[in-house]
């Protein structure tokens, strides 16, 4: 039998359930890596389109984040205008099965999903 993911008396940080949610938690992360994975490698103007409501600093901070954490990679071209492109790395790969568990899972329980069944 496998051990709950939040043993009781210890803090959600310290748990692969905690470590996992602080990579890619928060209001835009996952539709970053979401985006990323569509597209293979994205510039930011693009990115910031395709996601839309979000303020061009949040994309900023989301982004360098997500490097820092390894799960993207940024790579610049030397030229002018600046050329920046932005892919998930294998780490960021890694995670999109659960992304898409996710995407899944609100497909089928989301209230018009629910309510189409019990129509």
């Amino acid at each position: 039998m496998r051990e709950t993911c939040v043993p009781t008396g210890v803090e959600l940080k310290d748990t692969g359930f905690g470590y996992t949610l602080s990579l890619i938690g928060g209001k835009y992360k996952m539709i970053i890596m979401y985006w990323l994975s569509e597209n293979k490698v994205i510039r930011f103007n693009e990115l910031k389109r395709s996601i839309g409501t979000i303020p061009y600093k949040t994309l900023s901070i989301m982004l360098k984040e997500l490097e820092a954490d390894g799960l993207i990679m940024r790579k610049e071209f030397p030229q002018i205008p600046p050329k920046v492109e932005y892919s998930l790395t294998d780490r960021g790969l890694s995670l999109i099965p659960l992304l898409t568990m996710m995407c899944e899972w609100g497909e089928k329980n989301s209230p018009s999903a629910l309510e189409a069944v019990h129509r």
